[in-house]
């Protein structure tokens, strides 16, 4: 049951990268540009959870999931800020 969920918030990151990155081209709105960033890299955080818990079960990759967390969220307000000014 773990499998199919952590299966499903990647494909859900995936496809909302992919309907951020399609409105960004539509109207180039640096937001729209910077969230699907930030969902990129939120998809391949997930995406190590799976790998993480799934097929190396006995590695540990959690430092490295959070640091790719991290970076999609700094993307994200890197994004906002910029937005902002």
């Amino acid at each position: 049951m773990a499998a199919l969920i952590y299966s499903f918030c990647t494909l859900t990151c995936l496809a909302c990268f992919g309907l951020l990155l399609r409105a960004w081209r539509t109207s180039r709105s640096r937001l729209l540009f910077w969230s699907a960033l930030c969902f990129a890299v939120l998809s391949v955080s997930n995406f190590l959870l799976v790998i993480d818990k799934l097929a190396f079960p006995d590695v540990d990759l959690s430092a490295l999931r959070l640091t790719t967390a991290l970076v999609a969220l700094l993307l994200l307000l890197f994004g906002l800020v910029w937005e902002e000014e």
